[in-house]
């Protein structure tokens, strides 16, 4: 069953001073199906994070409609059931986090959901847990690591119970342990959960375990399909200003120079298979 439907979707940001506008959504149209791990990329200014905000109805189409769980985003009425079904996370963590202890930010989503109290801690306990974050509930998110607080982050949102989760670039700030830490924390998500992921990015490491990869440039949707079949592309993803994964970019190169190497070679795992048999 389709959590996510995006049909015809435009989006001017007017300047009405300038009286000007800039198209940041270009005629996007794409479904998202319960229970997969989804990643978007593109560079800067390719309209990957504005396609975030319409997910989560941050931002309300100039043009064409955006559905979540079978809700449509313009209905006002709705829009604390369309960010309780898809919640959101940011690329600053420090955004996002509003209380002194660990524990009272998690908790703070379902408060405000008027959860009941002693449903608020069972929440609040399996969404520390679930990110291995546990063991931090009684620091203060100060004193924790550009990772860990990205973590509590995710946690106060999964305490919400969404059904869906929209990351956008929740990684760009981080160092690359606290990265892996993430992502890593988003796959246990999606397999042990069952959980809707939707992963903004512009690390193309990030997107080799996803189920489906879409790629946007200038506000259109250029590419699609799994990690193989676009990253098997690789000049047409340099031509868009985007580097593939190094051992993707390796096995180009090899087969370039004559070796019998298939595209979309995703893991050096892979890459070594493929070595051997041309020996």
């Amino acid at each position: 069953m389709g959590i996510l439907k995006i049909k015809n979707l435009i989006h001017d940001y007017i300047d009405e001073e300038e009286d000007s506008k800039f198209r940041a959504i270009d005629n996007v149209s794409f479904d998202v199906e319960a229970g997969q791990f989804i990643t978007i990329l593109g560079h800067n200014g390719s309209g990957k994070s504005s396609l975030a905000k319409h997910i989560n109805a941050l931002l309300m189409p100039t043009e064409g409609s955006v559905w979540i769980d079978g809700i449509e985003t313009t209905n006002e009425e709705r829009v604390l059931d369309i960010r309780q079904t898809a919640g959101m996370v940011f690329q600053n963590p420090d955004n996002q986090i509003v209380a002194t202890m660990v524990e009272e930010d998690v908790a703070f989503g379902p408060e405000n959901m008027q959860v009941p109290t002693a449903e608020i801690w069972k929440r609040v306990e399996r969404a520390l847990g679930s990110v291995n974050m546990t063991r931090f509930r009684h620091k203060s998110p100060l004193k924790l690591s550009g990772g860990q607080k990205q973590r509590v982050a995710i946690a106060g949102i999964i305490a919400m119970e969404p059904k869906c989760i929209v990351l956008d670039e929740p990684t760009a700030m981080l160092d690359p342990v606290g990265r892996n830490e993430v992502i890593d924390t988003l796959h246990s998500l999606n397999e042990e959960k069952g959980i809707t992921i939707i992963l903004i990015t512009h690390h193309m490491n990030e997107a080799i375990k996803a189920d489906r990869v879409f790629v946007m440039d200038k506000g259109k949707l250029v590419m699609q399909g799994s990690p193989k079949e676009v990253f098997s592309h690789v000049e047409k993803l340099k031509n868009l200003g985007l580097e593939v994964p190094q051992v993707t970019e390796l096995a180009y190169m090899l087969k370039k120079s004559g070796l019998n190497i298939e595209d979309g070679i995703l893991t050096v795992e892979e890459l070594m298979m493929q070595i051997n048999e041309n020996r």
